[in-house]
């Protein structure tokens, strides 16, 4: 079919597309989820492009800009339709006749026709935004968090409402649950009390915290260093601080071999062994890291080379590949989105099984947005950019599926706060190729589990970071590519330990608007899943330099920004044509093609 209609497009457009493939496309796909005649949106673009004058009228030239005034056309003629139509009611129940049925002779009744379901053609407007219902059979099982109202309201929760007490409590409750883990996981009785003086050594547990801070919401602070490192106790211990000084031979226990040290940075949760002398200040004698600090994440089945029991009927295993982008996806010098546009190409050849898209898409930071120099609506834009494009592709590699995750600098996105809900179902129609998933999230794909998170929570941590040497003492030896020295996979392993997409608190002054961090809500940033066990692959997209390690049993990719004209590749196999878990990946950074 999209074979005849391109046939037709090049015949009566002839040389207004001439050689140029990416208009003889568009046009090719604005006939198709439009249903409209080649001649028809021929007409449709002479119109809009007509430029009368008193001395020459001419139409300008067709180019891509004119594609994109095309679609915002056809998409305002659409709604303006709609809204003429009649609204058809349903007549009321009195003034129906009701006729009993058990009287009828048997030749008068037919047997009920079976409830019409909409076919997988059958077309969907909404807000004059016209969507093609394809067909949602997939070549992968896909489970994402719970999308069912109840749910969907909580993550779409109403900000800038928080009281100074459930910040407080949400604080404590971290500390809490860690205590918890410690003291059941390793059998330790009591922990102690850093504020009070003692005549031997114990162990405390609390959150780092920056010493200057005398108010504990307050972000503007300089970098943490060993003169002004604290430690904040939770509400069982009063709540205190107590500044903190190291020894001279300080010990690392449990850390990773060859790291030669611990980073520490402010809102991390800790454990520490050693004394208050009475002297207004705890003396840190070992910081105890992940296999006494707190019982690791557990791998997922499949990375121990089980089936999900929970799935083992339900979840296919069959290889699949995975493209990971993350906007910005135009440069600040314009709107046209070559970048973007340049990976559909890619992904057209290609024909990856998942597209994982991360924000910002519309990104409010963007000069041409903030200065007005557009006249088309943010969700208009994000439609005919975005998901137009996007089901262009997944038309032509059937079986495919994308996934969406916002970013707070989002114009389309309702919220600007972290962690952030869904884009609205109303951008995609509800395509059901087309998934939207919050900010952070978890999900699977067949039997591998992902979590993704569109802050630059890498970044923030490397910038805040205090790395604190000591002699090594019972140290693990990484399993794998992964090794201690690695000052990144080291930064990665943060969120690991800290079981959170983003353990920061409070977050850095001077990239505070990149968060916009819900205190409240902490347990929506959770990187572990019920069972406790730590994703297959985690995706986060940062400034610094792309790569894609292996830290403890996860993969974690930074597929850097698509502006910069990068993104990355993922291979999965399936369980039975590799020999160990890790062998089932395969994860490359891609340059983007100009």
């Amino acid at each position: 079919m999209s074979a005849v209609i391109r046939e037709e497009v090049t015949r009566v457009f002839g040389e207004r597309t001439g050689s140029d493939e990416k208009l003889l496309e568009e046009c090719t796909s604005i006939c198709q989820i439009y249903n409209l005649s080649a001649e028809t949106l021929l007409y449709k673009w002479e119109a809009l492009n007509f430029r009368p004058s008193a001395t020459r009228s001419e139409i300008s030239e067709f180019t891509m800009d004119s594609i994109v005034a095309l679609k915002a056309q056809i998409q305002r003629d659409i709604a303006k339709e709609n809204a003429k139509r009649p609204q058809h009611r349903t007549m009321a129940t009195a003034n129906t006749a009701m006729v009993n049925r058990s009287r009828l002779p048997g030749g008068m009744l037919k047997p009920a026709a079976p409830a019409q379901r909409p076919s997988a053609t059958q077309v969907k407007v909404e807000d004059g935004f016209d969507v093609a219902g394809p067909s949602a059979i997939s070549n992968v099982t896909f489970r994402g968090p719970p999308m069912d109202l109840s749910s969907r309201k909580s993550r779409s929760y109403r900000y800038m409402y928080e009281k100074i007490l459930e910040r407080s409590e949400a604080l404590d409750d971290r500390i809490e649950e860690f205590s918890e883990l410690i003291k059941e996981h390793y059998n330790v009785a009591d922990l102690g009390d850093p504020t009070s003086t003692s005549d031997g050594d114990i162990i405390v547990i609390g959150r780092v915290v920056h010493d200057l801070d005398t108010d504990a919401f307050n972000s503007s602070l300089p970098k943490l260093t060993e003169a002004t490192i604290a430690l904040e106790t939770s509400r069982t211990y009063r709540g205190s601080r107590v500044s903190l000084r190291f020894d001279v031979e300080l010990k690392i226990r449990g850390g990773a071999q060859g790291a030669g040290g611990m980073g520490l940075f402010p809102g991390s949760i800790v454990a520490l062994k050693g004394q208050n002398g009475g002297g207004g200040w705890f003396l840190v004698k070992e910081i105890l890291s992940v296999s006494l600090q707190i019982p690791p994440l557990r791998p997922t089945p499949s990375s121990l080379g089980m089936s999900p029991v929970k799935f083992e009927m339900e979840t296919r295993d069959t290889p699949f590949s995975v493209y990971i982008a993350s906007g910005p996806y135009t440069p600040n010098a314009d709107l046209l989105y070559k970048p973007w546009r340049a990976l559909i190409k890619a992904l057209k050849a290609e024909k990856p099984t998942v597209v994982l898209l991360l924000g910002p898409f519309i990104d409010v930071q963007h000069p041409k947005i903030k200065n007005g120099e557009t006249d088309m609506l943010p969700t208009t834009l994000f439609r005919s950019l975005f998901i137009e494009l996007m089901r262009s592709y997944l038309d032509s590699s059937p079986g495919s599926i994308a996934i969406l995750v916002p970013s707070i600098r989002d114009l389309v996105s309702r919220q600007a706060v972290y962690p952030q809900s869904e884009l609205g179902s109303e951008l995609t129609a509800s395509d059901p190729r087309i998934h939207l998933l919050p900010n952070p999230a978890r999900f699977s794909i067949n039997d591998i589990t992902f979590g993704m998170s569109s802050v630059d929570v890498l970044y923030h941590l490397r910038k805040e970071e205090l790395l604190k040497r000591g002699s090594e003492v019972d140290s693990v030896v990484p399993s794998g590519d992964d090794t201690g020295a690695d000052l990144m996979a080291n930064t990665c392993r943060h969120l690991l330990q800290q079981r959170s997409f983003y353990p920061l608190f409070p977050v850095p002054s001077d990239v505070s608007h990149e968060v916009n961090l819900s205190i409240t809500h902490l347990d929506d940033l959770r990187i572990a899943d019920e069972n406790d066990n730590a994703p297959d692959v985690l995706i986060l997209p940062s400034r610094l330099k792309q790569f894609s390690k292996v830290v403890n049993s996860t993969t974690v990719i930074n597929p850097s920004f698509l502006v910069k004209g990068a993104y990355a590749k993922l291979n999965v196999a399936d369980r039975g044509s590799v020999t160990s878990f890790r062998d089932r990946f395969k994860a490359e950074i891609v340059k983007l093609d100009a």
